[in-house]
């Protein structure tokens, strides 16, 4: 019985590990913006007057 007190002991302590680092995340900005990057490949990067 002392086993299972140990593991959901343990298994607190992970969980409230990844939260924090969630909370942390998302509060330093990792998640402003999920759209961008997966279209930043289709969008023309050419300068506005092009040198021709």
């Amino acid at each position: 019985m002392s086993a299972l007190y140990l593991l959901i002991i343990a298994s607190l302590t992970v969980a409230l590990g990844f939260l924090g680092a969630f909370i942390w995340s998302v509060r330093k900005g990792h998640f402003d913006d999920d759209y961008t990057p997966s279209v930043r490949i289709l969008l023309d990067d050419s300068p506005d007057d092009p040198q021709s």
